[in-house]
């Protein structure tokens, strides 16, 4: 490494700073810069930048509708890939903008930073780019139109690659293709797009991923009717929730035994700001809170989220003092203690976000805080107090909890003062790479003890660690967090992992920058990859986050054809194989388990940098990533059976 940083500098020109020069600074004239740069401004030119123009435009009519202009929003993908968004609201202004000379309609959809979203005269609260959205998905389409109608008129433009080919005119009827014989809405807006396939990688929509951000777009717009329809495989959803927030919980908790029947609903606006929230308890270990600002899902909380908290925690303990359920010697409840098994959302409408970050998943405002702590703060003292009952079962879960996390505290207490939590003591089973830096180091979670063996031999020792587990690891979403300590297992796998655990947990410390889910390609293997996945997800999400989390995959056959032989990592592959030979006499052999590989076979397909196959582990919707969780692996078995009923089909070759 210090050879190739001498190499580096001794390349390095020798020429001074009067080589840099006026001419070396390159001005990108209007959306020329989002076409040479497209991942500064949707994120990336793969699946998730491609769902971001829709987003972009939808959130647009979204707008709309929390201005109390818009109430209908349509959207449908056609199967040649162009995606029309439709909306009732007042139409994009079609008139000249004073400081373009050019329609505002033109200005809104090729400038940058233009738009009716600056200045709070237009609109009170937005979430979209602020102007950048609508221009940029122009700029990154190869041919779009927009039609505007206000006024009893039709007003169109055209435009490619983010160029107007038309001006602004007045037509006579509309482009629209879904009008099903009825007049459309006297104002809205109507944009049609196709992606430029120089640009992304793909365009091929997934129509789950676009299902869940209509859905909580739905839930967050309360009363607006979403309708998506995919003329590719003939399928259309609609969504509108006048429970708002509230039937968002209630859809969170719907595979799961709930504390009190009915969410608490929160809503009121102070100071230019609504704040709207929903509450629900059930009998679960895991909190699912989630917070948004103007609709833009704020993944890691903020001002917003503090003061929900912060109010939840005083109220419950001022009711739990009132009723007499905590005595005077009793310890007030903890944050910890009053969010085990709480669902809730906290969403609030303010006119000047400020978004934390280009990702925009962090809300920053300060007064924030205080506005949110003391409506919830005031409005759930009341409801509490209404509602003896319910606050009852509420804060004896609370209490329940709380004895619960005082014992799994004892007992995190005892195995930290043993040092087998924090790396210094590590796991005798574990197989340690002789390389200390994290960066270069990985560690695989393999099944058995037998591919384990394998593994271990196989490895390359300087950078690759090996960890075996013996049999299945225990559940944690059914058991309370001292007996996932207990569990011998686990806390193997924790100390190796060396970050601590819970509210003294590092991620600084971590002591390896690959973790590798290593199982076999059988129904054991899958569930033992689902029990670890569980694990993480609940209690190092932080882990998933950094990208650290990756799952190998080994190949399911060995195919030989004389002298030659190939190894095939699905079905599909062995068909193509099949295919390419021609017919000629293959000798298969199916691999159920690593165990089956000896060494060197497991280096050249599993293990090996250049050869092998990693899929990096991400959480693209971490609400609906929960509710999966709960659904397969909770105590609840209705909604495992509805899965696999409703999934059944799509399983090929299952080894039972």
């Amino acid at each position: 490494m210090a050879r190739q940083q001498t190499k580096q500098r001794a390349a390095k020109p020798k020429s001074g700073a009067s080589d840099y020069t006026a001419s070396d600074i390159q001005v990108l004239e209007g959306l020329e810069a989002v076409r040479r740069r497209p991942g500064m401004y949707i994120g990336s030119t793969d699946e998730r930048g491609l769902h971001h123009l829709i987003f972009e435009i939808v959130d647009n009519a979204i707008d709309e509708a929390m201005a109390n202009f818009c109430d209908h929003i349509w959207i449908t993908i056609q199967a040649d890939g162009h995606v029309y968004v439709r909306d009732n609201g007042r139409g994009i202004p079609i008139d000249k903008h004073p400081r373009t000379g050019k329609s505002a309609l033109e200005t809104v959809m090729t400038y940058l930073h233009a738009g009716g979203k600056f200045g709070g005269q237009v609109y009170k609260v937005s979430g979209g780019l602020h102007g950048v959205g609508a221009s940029v998905v122009n700029a990154l389409s190869q041919e779009m139109w927009v039609e505007v109608h206000r006024g009893g008129k039709i007003h169109r433009q055209e435009y490619e690659r983010g160029h107007a080919t038309t001006p602004v005119r007045t037509v006579k009827e509309s482009l629209y293709p879904y009008q099903n014989g009825q007049a459309l809405s006297e104002t809205g807006t109507i944009v049609c797009f196709l992606p430029d396939a120089k640009v992304f990688e793909s365009l091929n929509y997934d129509y789950q991923t676009l299902v869940q951000h209509f859905r909580e777009a739905a839930y967050l717009t309360k009363g607006v009717w979403i309708q998506l329809v995919d003329e590719r495989n003939d399928r259309e959803v609609n969504f509108c929730f006048e429970g708002g927030v509230s039937s968002f919980v209630r859809h969170l908790n719907k595979d799961r035994e709930v504390v009190h029947p009915r969410p608490i609903y929160i809503e009121k606006e102070t100071d230019d700001t609504v704040v709207e929230c929903a509450i629900q308890y059930n009998t679960g270990f895991s909190e699912g809170t989630y917070s948004f600002a103007n609709c833009i899902n704020t993944i890691d909380g903020g001002s917003h989220l503090t003061g929900f908290r912060s109010a939840l925690t005083r109220v419950l303990n001022e009711q739990a003092r009132k009723q007499k359920i905590l005595k005077d010697s009793d310890p007030n409840l903890t944050g910890e203690d009053v969010r085990e098994g709480l669902v809730a959302v906290i969403s609030v409408k303010l006119a000047e976000p400020q978004f934390e970050g280009q990702t925009k998943t962090r809300l920053g405002n300060p007064e924030i805080k205080g506005q949110v702590e003391s409506v919830v703060g005031e409005e759930l003292s009341v409801y509490l107090a209404e509602h003896p009952s319910e606050s009852r079962s509420i804060i004896e879960k609370c209490i329940m909890t709380s004895r619960a996390r005082d014992a799994a505290r004892k007992a995190r207490d005892l195995v930290t003062r043993k040092g087998l939590l924090d790396g210094t003591n590590l796991p005798g089973k574990l197989a340690d790479c002789s390389d200390r830096d994290p960066k270069n180091c990985e560690l695989y979670i393999v099944e058995g003890p037998s591919a384990g063996g394998s593994a271990k031999e196989g490895r390359d020792r300087r950078f690759q660690a090996i960890l075996p587990l013996k049999g299945k690891i225990l559940n944690i979403e059914k058991a309370r967090l001292e007996k996932m300590l207990a569990h011998e297992e686990l806390r193997a796998l924790i100390t190796a992992l060396g970050t601590g655990f819970g509210e003294q947990m590092d991620l600084g410390k971590l002591r390896y920058h690959r973790v590798i889910i290593m199982t076999d390609a059988d129904v054991d293997g899958s569930h033992i990859r689902t029990l670890l996945l569980t694990f993480f997800f609940r209690y190092y999400r932080e882990l998933i986050d950094a990208g650290y989390l990756y799952i190998a995959q080994p190949p399911l056959y060995r195919v030989h054809s004389g002298k030659e032989h190939a190894w095939l990592y699905s079905d599909k592959e062995l068909e193509s194989y099949q295919k390419r030979k021609d017919g000629k006499k293959l000798t298969i052999q199916r691999y159920k388990g690593l165990g089956e590989m000896n060494p060197e076979q497991l280096w050249d397909t599993t293990l090996d940098p250049e050869r092998r196959t990693l899929l990096q582990v991400g959480i693209e919707n971490a609400i609906e990533a929960d509710i999966v969780f709960s659904s397969l692996m909770g105590e609840e078995v209705a909604p495992r059976k509805k899965f696999i009923q409703a999934h059944a089909a799509q399983v090929r070759n299952l080894d039972v």
